[in-house]
């Protein structure tokens, strides 16, 4: 591992901020390394408020959209709400059609098969919207490039309003309103919501104009929290407000569908992370497994004992979702081993019987055994079909886009895209992309990174401490969880590894001799030489609790550590 200490903060803004927020200098400094200088940031950070979010009518095509959506309900028109079989994707579509039920009964939804459709709006759901007499399509968490999709749709009679968050291209689809804060010409303040924000935005439009508050509409955030927490988008500015009030209601109220999920788990306070590694995954499940109409049909249930039976089935796809993922994990991991031409700068796997649903999930689990831009395979029809996922730092879609002469066609972002070739390319491209990944990528960034706070020292780690780190969450992008290192560190002599395999370290450690705190290091097993015969070491940790037959305490998280 790499640590990188964040460089220290001015001393000048340091002095100001503790001052005005009368904090010592480690809450100062983990403040202004999140860009909040100012009492009034602290305030807005520590006390998100609805009243921070922006005027949904600032978003370019707002007043295009609410306009024709009116006309839709007023008429009577059959609406189509269309998405994307991802958690994104599928929480939007129950977030729109929800609320567009409280208005009129002519709604239905459409999510494309991940299989025969693909990725974003298709022709067959476009021709299901003309065979069943639906004049408008509302499409979200994608959209925002299918210009041929929705000129086809237009010359069926059918209208477009397009709900997204990806990056346009150089042209927009002839639509009647496309909402996407990434548009070039969109003055909205906020860029980073994901496509249920979008959603989100637009149905605090429509309900303005019945003298609805936003207020009114915080029912709808469980889905747009759990949609932000999936889609890793930043957990900032309006992303962080959602997700607050979102967290609120998954804990205290949430929908039958979500109830449904973590009664299963038997969790009871669930963080962003809980969300992210608890109720995405299972949402997803049924897109990756079965259909995403799975998904939609459980969150937009409002009978719990309905909920339940629906959760039930979506528990069996992602069991068997985690067995095909832990089969061809292992099945990858052996064929990186065999060939020896895989010790370059780029891992890609292929084999014809993998599950296209859990390519992505194993790209990623590849990533964590080593660590290099890695390409997963599978056949899909006539071509192979590949998942891309990549490390810190490095930007595989430009990687792939220089190697286009060999690819169909492929799209994504900066760290996970997807692709499909011909099958008598595949080598071809394989050796194109290593080339590419070698000649391009910083031989630094094939180190997994630790970004680290700040040094402290563990009479530092205090109670205080804790509870002010706590009001920092939601944590995810843009306000990760506080990463520290401490130095001359000793074991009081009873560190062991302790798990499955004795995978994880557990020990209690000192640094004067006056202090004592309780360290767990998962997958850091083999590292209890460097501990052993309190060698001094230091560590990289976060502070967490440890709850413990009714007691709870203080405990650190070991990253990493080193002798």
């Amino acid at each position: 591992m790499r640590w990188t200490l964040k460089p220290k903060s001015e001393a000048e803004k340091l002095a100001s901020l503790q001052k005005s927020l009368q904090v010592d200098a480690i809450v100062a400094t983990l403040l202004l390394q999140r860009g909040i200088e100012t009492y009034e940031d602290a305030k807005t950070f520590f006390r998100p408020s609805l009243d921070d979010l922006h005027d949904p009518f600032l978003m370019k095509d707002m007043d295009k959209a609410v306009l024709r959506i009116e006309m839709a309900l007023s008429n009577n028109e059959n609406i189509l709400v269309f998405g994307d079989y991802d958690v994104d994707g599928t929480s939007s579509v129950a977030l729109m059609s929800t609320y567009l039920k409280t208005r009129t009964t002519h709604v239905a939804t459409y999510i494309p098969d991940r299989y025969d459709e693909g990725y974003g709006v298709s022709i067959n759901g476009i021709d299901f919207a003309h065979d069943n007499d639906f004049s408008l399509i509302i499409a979200l968490d994608c959209g925002v490039k299918a210009i041929d999709k929705v000129a086809y749709a237009k010359e069926k009679g059918i209208d477009f309003i397009i709900c997204d968050h990806h990056r346009p291209g150089k042209d927009l689809p002839d639509a009647v309103a496309v909402l996407d804060p990434k548009r070039d010409d969109c003055n909205y303040p906020f860029k980073e919501l994901c496509g249920c924000g979008v959603g989100f935005k637009l149905i605090q439009a429509l309900a303005s104009k019945k003298d609805k508050s936003v207020e009114d509409l915080v029912q709808y955030l469980d889905l747009v929290a759990t949609a932000i927490g999936a889609d890793i988008v930043p957990i900032v500015g309006e992303n962080r407000v959602l997700s607050y009030f979102g967290l609120q209601v998954i804990n205290n109220n949430p929908r039958p569908g979500i109830k449904a999920i973590i009664n299963q788990v038997k969790k009871e306070e669930l963080t962003i992370t809980d969300v992210v590694f608890i109720v995405a995954p299972r949402i997803n499940a049924a897109g990756r497994m079965k259909h995403g109409n799975y998904a939609v049909t459980l969150l937009s249930e409002t009978n719990f004992d309905l909920a339940e039976t629906y959760a039930e089935e979506i528990e069996a796809f992602n069991t068997d979702r985690r067995e095909a993922d832990q089969r061809i994990t292992n099945e990858a991991l052996q064929q990186i081993d065999n060939n020896k031409e895989q010790k370059g700068f780029t891992t890609v796997v292929y084999h014809e019987t993998w599950h296209k649903g859990v390519i992505g999930i194993v790209a990623s689990r590849l990533i964590e055994t080593y660590y290099r831009p890695t390409l997963v395979f599978t056949r899909s029809g006539d071509k192979l079909a590949a998942s891309a996922r990549s490390v810190s730092g490095f930007d595989v879609y430009n990687a792939l886009e220089a190697c286009a002469e060999h690819i169909e066609q492929f799209g994504g972002h900066k760290y996970a895209a997807g692709l499909t070739l011909k099958e008598e390319n595949y080598e071809a491209f394989k050796q194109a992309f290593e080339d590419e990944v070698s000649r391009t990528i910083d031989k630094h960034l094939l180190v997994p990174e630790i970004k680290v706070d700040m040094q402290i020292d563990l009479v530092d780690v205090n109670d205080k401490l804790w509870r002010i780190i706590s009001q920092f969450a939601p944590f995810g992008p843009g306000n990760m969880t506080p990463i520290f290192m401490s130095e001359n560190l000793k074991d009081t002599g009873y560190g062991k590894c302790v798990g499955e395999d004795d995978k994880h370290l557990r020990m209690t450690v000192t640094q004067t001799g006056r202090e004592k705190i309780v360290c767990i290091g998962f997958n850091l097993g083999d590292k209890l030489s460097l501990i052993e015969n309190k060698k001094p070491f230091k560590a990289v940790y976060s502070i967490d609790e440890n709850h413990w037959q009714g007691n709870t305490s203080l405990q650190l998280k070991l990253r990493d550590i080193r002798g």
